[in-house]
């Protein structure tokens, strides 16, 4: 029991031994993990300190660049103010000073008026008395000439009434009688003129090669048969479809096209020439090739009337101005193809307008169409100007447009300078030479002949025809003509105009009387 008591005791000591060891270890290990602990900690805190210090320097240098920029900022746009605010007082100066020298020169104005106004004042009253005494000498003068004729003024009056009443009287019943013995003597010459105007109204703007087509026919074929047809038919279908007279010539072995419709007679055309290529002729053909071509026709004219718009700049024109402006590409005035006349007027009113300082384009529009009653005046009554006026005033054209349509043969009042260019352009484009087929030497004759008429007429001292020969200026003498038969020259001359040539549209007569005192000093 002594040896097991002994070797609890000693294995309790053991125990106990190693528990002590154990705790003092631990310790030891202990003091020394958390002095490397602090240590670590005070490396940290070391290491923290001057990374704070660094960024604490780089914030205090930032700050420091941006301080100086904005001051920069501050300092130019201090500068930049300074400098706007010392010309705003400069160019105040100068208006202060402006506005000084406009009051000095209204104070001037305002006492030259207040001068004048004076020397009015008085130049009416001086008027007045004057008045008052030229009053007094003619109550004076009629009293005398009333105690001088033993008549009262009413008297006078009423018997010098009377006398030119009755000579009046007589010089009317003169003058109706001339009239009747004139118009009796050239009632039938008259009729005939009318007659002839009328003819001429519906094709004067046609030369002979214009209103005609000519074809020639393939020698020893038979087709000049087959185009009349079994007892015409061919030949009545062909001209009822076309609106256009078909003529054979038996002899020179040709058909010829005759009608004043230029659009009529180019559909006529292309349809002879498809039925002469292929033989195949009979009335519901023709038919057919007469609708095919209107619609082919139709759909060149429109495009032809984009073209000269795109080609002018022109826009916002109705869809049917459209169409009559492609229609002129057919229509010709003394030779001269009617679109490109319209198209070169456009051209010089746009270009006069420009130096002028006027609208451009406005006035392009209006040397246009300024000719666009003639691509329907075959159709419709009346003048072209007066169709082409009614055509753009109900599609909507602006009322300058209608004007200068209605007036550029001053057949109406002008509304707009637009209007007096265009009609200069159109006499530029009408008269320049080679534009039409009227020779130089003709309209050199028509305007001899214009002068010569003129100057036969009794009273007459000189005359000048103008723009190209439609207006005719007359300068009468004024010891032989008095005022009062001034009007009654120009109606003569205008007679003889007319019964004597042949003109195109209108010419305008104006007579000119002017009294001069010529004196020689020696």
């Amino acid at each position: 029991m002594s040896s097991i008591g002994f070797s609890l005791a000693v294995a309790a000591a053991a125990a106990a031994a190693g528990v002590s060891a154990g705790w003092w270890i631990n310790n030891w290990l202990g003091r020394r993990s958390l002095e490397a602990v602090r240590r670590r900690s005070e490396e940290i805190l070391r290491e923290a300190g001057r990374e704070a210090e660094k960024s604490k320097r780089s914030a205090v240098l930032e700050a420091r660049e941006e301080i100086l920029r904005q001051r920069n900022k501050a300092d130019n746009d201090l500068r930049s103010r300074k400098g706007q605010l010392q010309k705003r007082e400069r160019d105040l100066k100068a208006l202060r000073q402006t506005l000084a020298d406009l009051e000095t020169d209204l104070a001037q104005k305002r006492e030259a008026q207040q001068e004048s106004e004076a020397q009015l004042a008085a130049r009416e009253a001086e008027i007045q008395e004057a008045r008052e005494e030229l009053e007094r000498l003619l109550q004076r003068e009629l009293l005398e000439l009333e105690r001088i004729s033993e008549m009262t003024r009413d008297e006078a009056k009423r018997h010098l009434l009377g006398e030119l009443k009755a000579e009046v009287r007589f010089d009317a019943a003169t003058m109706i009688k001339e009239i009747k013995d004139d118009a009796q003597r050239t009632a039938d010459a008259e009729a005939v003129k009318i007659i002839a105007l009328a003819v001429e109204r519906a094709a004067s703007d046609f030369s002979a090669e214009r209103t005609v087509n000519q074809f020639s026919l393939p020698e020893g074929s038979q087709l000049r048969g087959r185009i009349i047809g079994h007892e015409g038919k061919n030949i009545r279908a062909f001209e009822k479809a076309t609106g256009i007279q078909l003529l054979l010539d038996e002899e020179a072995n040709t058909a010829t096209l005759s009608g004043f419709n230029p659009v009529r007679r180019e559909v006529a055309r292309r349809v002879l020439e498809a039925l002469i290529k292929d033989g195949n002729i009979h009335p519901r053909r023709i038919e057919d090739l007469v609708r095919r071509n209107q619609r082919r026709l139709e759909e060149e004219m429109r495009r032809a009337g984009e073209q000269a718009l795109k080609d002018l700049g022109i826009r916002d024109v109705h869809p049917e101005m459209v169409k009559l402006l492609g229609r002129l590409v057919y229509r010709t005035s003394y030779g001269q193809n009617v679109l490109l006349h319209s198209k070169e007027v456009s051209a010089f009113t746009g270009m006069m307008a420009a130096e002028l300082r006027l609208d451009e384009k406005l006035a392009r529009r209006a040397g246009l169409f300024h000719d666009i009653g003639k691509a329907i005046d075959y159709e419709r009554e009346g003048t072209h100007p007066e169709i082409g006026a009614e055509v753009a005033r109900k599609y909507g054209e602006p009322d300058v447009v209608v004007n200068a349509i209605a007036s550029h043969h001053e057949d109406c009042e002008v509304i707009s300078p637009i209007s007096v260019l265009v009609s200069a352009a159109d006499a530029l484009s009408g008269a320049r030479p080679g534009a039409r087929r009227k020779s130089v030497a003709e309209y050199i004759r028509r305007i001899e002949q214009l002068e010569s008429v003129a100057n036969s007429m009794p009273g007459v001292e000189q005359s000048y025809a103008i723009q190209a020969g439609r207006e005719i200026r007359v300068i009468a003498r004024s010891e032989e003509v008095d005022d009062a038969r001034v009007d009654l020259l120009a109606s003569d001359i205008a007679s003889r105009i007319e019964s004597e040539m042949d003109y195109p549209g209108k010419i305008k007569v104006t007579v000119i009387r002017e009294v001069r005192a010529v004196e020689h000093a020696r």
